[in-house]
């Protein structure tokens, strides 16, 4: 059974090693998002000015994580996933690292996986 595989990466820096990792792992394609968590939003500010300095903008832009999504065939080794990914990004059980979790699909429409057509 596939599964949607979802990374939460804490530095964006690392997402480019990450996917080059995933994909050498049998990952065929991915869908990248930009993230902010709720420990994370609750610091950006609601009165920024109309004319932020570079402090601002820099200070906006660390206040991002990249989410990955991914539909992962039944054939992929999630755990040879999950440690390609903390080989990147340091222990997942450690702060500041990130998320990795997958959910079982149980039908997808539009979507061909590797290997069927």
């Amino acid at each position: 059974m596939p599964v949607l595989l979802v990374a939460i990466l804490d530095d964006p820096a690392r997402i480019w090693d990450v996917l080059d990792a995933w994909e050498a792992a049998g990952v065929g394609d991915a869908t990248i998002f930009d993230s902010t968590g709720l420990h994370r939003a609750q610091g950006i500010r609601d009165d920024v000015p109309l004319f932020p300095s570079v402090h601002d903008l820099l200070e906006a832009a660390e206040a991002h994580h990249r989410t990955i999504w991914s539909v992962v065939a039944d054939d992929v080794n999630l755990d040879e996933l999950a440690r390609v990914t903390e080989a990147i990004v340091g222990p997942l059980d450690q702060p500041h690292t990130g998320i990795l979790f997958a959910i079982p699909i149980l039908k997808t429409w539009g979507l061909r996986m590797p290997g069927t057509g």
